[in-house]
């Protein structure tokens, strides 16, 4: 989850927050193709694929943000 600080710098700032998506989206992208190409154990990869899913929840908020402005 987005901290408070960062979300209302996000709020702010369309800059910060533009730059806040580009790295959750890299983030996102990157992971996946991880957990697809993955010989990881089953409790790193639930970790991972929750870490995903935290991410998404965090990149829907910016994106309602930007729809709002």
């Amino acid at each position: 989850m987005i901290d408070s600080y960062t979300l209302e710098q996000c709020k702010k700032d369309k800059e910060i927050r533009q730059l806040k998506i580009k790295n959750l989206e890299h983030a996102i992208d990157q992971s996946e193709a991880m957990i697809a190409e993955s010989q990881m154990d089953g409790d790193a990869l639930t970790f991972l694929r929750r870490k995903v899913a935290d991410s998404r929840q965090d990149l829907e908020v910016l994106y309602l943000m930007n729809d709002q402005e």
